[in-house]
């Protein structure tokens, strides 16, 4: 692990859990899905990650210092969260300690919940979720619990790094991109996410809290959108909506 990345685990980890990953991004998919899983499941911080590459920033919950990146967990998962958008120069050396951490628990899987922008979204009734698969043995996995795998397209952001880095290293990873609003946080969009995670995983997350509060949750999280879409103009986080070339 990087010297200047360090995990901090706070409590003991558990060997052998699914970790999943819930960063700002475009709709906000993955964060808010990240907080109602927190939630509902009743997870508890085990982990923080500090770094002198983020920027002087502590987050304020209940008048105590945390770091805008935490790891909060149980028996069965590890989630690495992060309240804040993370800067695109240091985006590669925080995914890849997130990941050797995960790797040194072993974890049988890493999961990304992130969206993928579409232009009529207000027009979608009923959201589809995109997978995309770290190796030819996880994505039949997925495409066996019946979702529907992205063929073509771009990546970019902390789940392109991720799905990189694991294919690199040996790790089943799988990244679930639902439809979503580019620069609008999308709780309706993280509801789909949640759905086909218990797919994958059996982690059951009711759902019902996060549709009845979606007005209160886009309004809290306008802030974090803002910041967030600053980062993704730096990322090129448009090109998602491009069709690669490929030359044979």
């Amino acid at each position: 692990m990087s010297e200047e990345v360090k995990i901090i685990e706070k409590k003991e980890t558990p060997s052998g859990a699914a970790m999943l990953f819930g960063f700002p991004d475009v709709g906000l998919v993955g964060v808010i899905a990240a907080s109602h899983i927190i939630s509902e499941l009743n997870l508890t911080e085990v982990a923080y990650l500090d770094s002198r590459l983020l920027p002087p920033l502590i987050v304020l919950h209940e008048g105590l210092p945390h770091s805008p990146i935490r790891i909060f967990g149980n028996h069965d998962i590890l989630l690495a969260v992060s309240e804040t958008a993370i800067s695109v120069d240091v985006i590669y050396p925080i995914m890849h300690a997130l990941i050797n951490w995960g790797r040194s628990k072993n974890v049988k899987i890493m999961i990304s919940m992130s969206g993928i922008p579409v232009q009529d979204r207000r027009d979608i009734e009923k959201l589809k979720v995109f997978a995309a698969g770290s190796s030819p043995e996880t994505l039949k996995m997925v495409q066996d619990k019946g979702i529907e795998i992205l063929k073509e397209g771009y990546m970019v952001g902390p789940q392109a790094i991720m799905m990189q880095y694991c294919a690199r290293t040996g790790v089943p990873a799988v990244t679930l991109l639902a439809q979503c609003f580019f620069n609008y946080p999308d709780p309706e969009a993280a509801a789909e996410i949640l759905k086909e995670l218990a797919n994958i995983t059996g982690i059951k997350v009711d759902v019902s809290k996060l549709l009845k509060k979606g007005e209160e949750i886009r309004l809290r999280a306008r802030d974090v959108m803002r910041r967030t879409q600053r980062e993704l103009s730096k990322m090129k986080k448009t090109q998602e909506y491009d069709i690669p070339l490929y030359v044979s």
